[in-house]
């Protein structure tokens, strides 16, 4: 960590109070972490992984419920790859971790045409494998390092290219209901994380097979509601708060709502003066 002045350590340290103040209340409200769980935290040498595992790694010891962490990155065999940077980092920080190499790159390369978006089925891959390994080394849950931000950005990436009313929700069952993946930063901002990293001086390692993307959809949207956060401060926030403050009877969808069976509720009991028309 960086050597800070006064006034930095101040300001460093309220920012990581909240952090932690914020991934301890989505883990209460979600009931996240639960006594006995063993989590595997995924770390892909971003800043909000390394932010995630630092702030658990506090919460574990303070914690009223055992659980342990194990974390794992992905080694996707991506050229260039610094393989010695997060070992390093994970010993001196001294978690169990595994390094588990699989070469998705190579996948992606050779199906993905030059040109094309590689994100989704980079995701897909390393969602594959993650959630493999973490029945393999008996893991009850896998925490993800996406904030706030990433779940706005996800809903209107549904609502703008597939038409769809859906985000990231803090926790959830995987579709072969093998794995429960949880979030506890979905109540971070990214700005914060960022401000976390700089001070923590976390050895980020880039993404060079899809960071370098400018036209992806996420990075629009993303401009979108830093252009929104800009005119109109504590938007994104709104936006956030929407999502876990739905009305299904508001919104369109049947399967929700039995729009089908609204009637009337009248008391057929109750006289109704009948009403006079006046000509004038």
């Amino acid at each position: 960590m960086q050597q800070l002045s006064k006034k930095e350590k101040t300001e460093f340290n309220k920012l990581q109070k909240r952090l932690r103040r914020n991934v301890g209340n989505a883990i209460a409200d979600y009931t996240m972490i639960e006594h006995g769980d063993k989590v595997m935290v995924c770390v892909s040498g971003g800043k909000d992984s390394y932010a995630m595992l630092d702030v658990l790694l506090n919460l574990q010891k303070s914690a009223p419920v055992d659980f342990e962490l194990v974390a794992v990155n992905l080694d996707q065999k991506q050229p260039g790859f610094p393989e010695e940077v997060l070992p390093g980092y994970l010993d001196a920080v001294g978690v169990p971790y595994v390094i588990l190499e699989k070469d998705t790159y190579s996948i992606v390369k050779e199906v993905v045409p030059e040109g094309k978006t590689t994100c989704g089925l980079c995701s897909r891959l390393r969602r594959g494998n993650l959630y493999g390994f973490a029945q393999e080394i008996g893991a009850t849950k896998i925490a993800l390092g996406h904030h706030r931000d990433d779940i706005v950005e996800t809903l209107f990436l549904n609502m703008f290219f597939n038409g769809k009313l859906k985000a990231m929700p803090p926790k959830l069952l995987s579709d072969d209901r093998q794995n429960v993946v949880i979030r506890p930063m979905a109540y971070c901002k990214e700005r914060d994380l960022a401000q976390f990293a700089a001070y923590k001086s976390f050895p980020i390692i880039p993404c060079n097979l899809c960071g370098s993307q400018e036209n992806l959809q996420r990075v629009q949207v993303k401009r979108m509601l830093a252009d929104w956060e800009r005119e109109y401060p504590g938007r994104t926030e709104s936006i956030f708060r929407s999502i876990a403050n739905v009305a299904p009877s508001q919104l369109a969808d049947t399967s929700l709502f039995d729009f089908g069976g609204l009637r009337v509720e009248r008391d057929t009991d109750l006289h109704v003066p009948a009403i006079q028309v006046v000509n004038l």
